[in-house]
Order: C-alpha cells, then structure tokens, then sequence
C-alpha cells in the first residue's frame, strides 16, 4: 500500500495541536521527530546509542508527520492541512512525499538502536540482537506507523510512571495504544489483564504485533475503538498517553472506570496547557499526586479519590 506523508516543521508549542489535526483528517498513523530533545538525553548520557547526524539532532524545529492512503483526494488533503495549521498560527511548512509501507520499518532501522527507560525498561527494536541486562525487562518493539516507540518524553515519561504504579495483578486500560508499548510495559511488570484501545486500525495491527513480539498474548488485548466507549470493566489504572484536548475529554469517561483510589497516568500535555487539563481532572475527583516535566512536556500521575 502506498501513503502520502505529509510532514510539517513546528516549534515545540505547535506539536501537540498539529498532531491533533492530523487526527482529526484522519491520519493514519502520526510520528513526532523532536531531534533536540534525542541530542539532550545524549548529552546527559541517558542515551548512549544513537546513529543521528549531530547537525540534525541540533535543529530547534520538530517535526509532525502523518501518514494517509494515497489517492485522488491528496490536493484537498493538503489544502485543508494548510487551512487548519494557519488558523492555529503556525506558519504552514509542510512537505511531502509517497512512501510505500514497508518503507517505514527500514527508515526507523537507520537510527532506532536499544535505549533504556527507568529503572526497569530497555526498548530494542526487533532487528536489533542485545545481551539481556539483569534487571531490566526488554520490550521488543516494531515502530509500524504508530506514534509511540519510546523515544518521545511523553512516552518515555508515561513508562517511569508505570514502573511506580505496577507491581503485579493491577487491571489496566491504555486509551490511545499507538504502537501499544505503554500496555506491553504494564503485563511486562505483572499487570492482567490488560486491555489497549486505539481508534485508528493500522495502530491496531501495529500493537496487536507488539504485544506478540513480547509474548503476552495471554495478557494484553487490542481493541479498536474511541476512547473508552467500549471499555466496561473497572480498572486499577488507567493510561493515556495522547492529547490535552482528548485528556479533557476521557476526563468522565476515566473516573467512571476506574476503581476507588485507581491511578491515572497521563502524557502528551504541553507545558501551557498543564493547569487547564488539572482543572478539568480536579472536577472529575482526580488528585495529583506526582508529576514529571522533559522540555515543553507534562506528564501527570493522578490517583482517584
């Protein structure tokens, strides 16, 4: 199958809301490339291994990209993209180009090396052969064309969060699964069942294959769908790692399904838009009760009252 990427060149601020965008035209799977960031976990020595050419890990601009079927309605597509991201004050640079699927894989495979998270998480790619370390579960991982593979803050940040919450048996939902590394993480540390949602199908395939990569098939079920509507069990935590705007919205949905004292762990909120999403979780009876800062980014460790 070939897909039309349309990649567009943000500050840090603008991520957020042109990753939303991509959503709302329907994209099928959106990545974020926020090279500066990869250059400041290098320079910390948090990442030892990474193939980027140093000019380009230093560039300050991000870049979204979404990924949509090619097909006769491409002009329009992108006339509208253009619309929506001047109508939210981003100047429009947008770029694109045809790519076949299986080019995807083999793009990622020029600079995603083994890398680890926390205390407890090593991301390898699954081409990628790696001396198991002790104490480290390994999450092996196929990036597909999903958001999602623990190289963002926002994911890695999510994953510190789970290594505090999961010490085994917890039931857990993971609204907007991307590439569904966050759930894989969760059954890695003991947590079943565990049930990843996303409303985007190829996202969908992509995790359904993760979590068979990692064996914890008997743990982890992939459904398609929209948010929480299709959840209808209790559970001890709840993870999303998305959007402010899509935060606000599971806000309801999320302390209706969790159990009494249940955890929230939420991501993906950029920094001026931290107190808005508090605001609405507060109302919902969430407290705060931790929260982790990388760049621009927010993520948010709420328990329910």
């Amino acid at each position: 199958m070939k897909w039309l990427e349309a990649a567009v060149h943000t500050p840090p601020e603008g991520v957020e809301m042109v990753a939303l965008i991509f959503e709302e035209l329907g994209s099928g799977g959106v990545a974020i490339d926020d090279p500066a960031l990869i250059y400041n976990k290098m320079q910390s020595g948090e990442w030892d291994v990474c193939e980027y050419p140093e000019v380009e890990l230093k560039q300050e601009m991000a870049v979204v990209k979404g990924y949509f079927p090619l097909d006769s309605g491409t002009a329009d597509l992108l006339a509208e993209l253009k619309k929506r991201i001047s109508s939210v004050g981003i100047e429009p640079k947008i770029f694109n180009r045809e790519v076949k699927e299986e080019d995807w894989a083999t793009a990622w495979q020029a600079y995603y090396k083994p890398f680890k998270v926390g205390r407890k998480f090593l991301i390898k790619p699954y081409w990628e052969k790696i001396t198991p370390e002790p104490g480290r579960f390994i999450l092996e991982l196929d990036p597909g064309m999903a958001f999602g593979c623990g190289t963002h803050p926002t994911t890695s940040m999510c994953l510190e969060f789970i290594e505090e919450c999961i010490g085994g048996g917890e039931e857990v939902c993971d609204v907007g699964t991307g590439s569904g590394i966050l759930a894989v993480a969760a059954a890695k540390l003991g947590a079943a069942p565990v049930v990843a949602v996303d409303m985007d199908k190829t996202a969908v395939k992509v995790a359904q294959k993760n979590v068979r990569l990692n064996g914890v098939e008997d743990k982890v079920q992939v459904l398609q769908g929209d948010l929480l509507s299709g959840y209808s069990r209790q559970a001890d935590v709840i993870i999303a790692n998305i959007v402010a705007d899509v935060i606000i919205k599971l806000a309801p949905g999320a302390a209706k399904a969790l159990k009494e004292k249940g955890f929230l762990i939420t991501s993906g909120i950029i920094n001026h838009r931290e107190e808005e999403v508090l605001a609405v979780l507060r109302r919902e009876n969430f407290v705060l009760e931790d929260k982790k800062c990388s760049g621009d980014w927010r993520a948010l460790l709420l328990r329910k009252k």
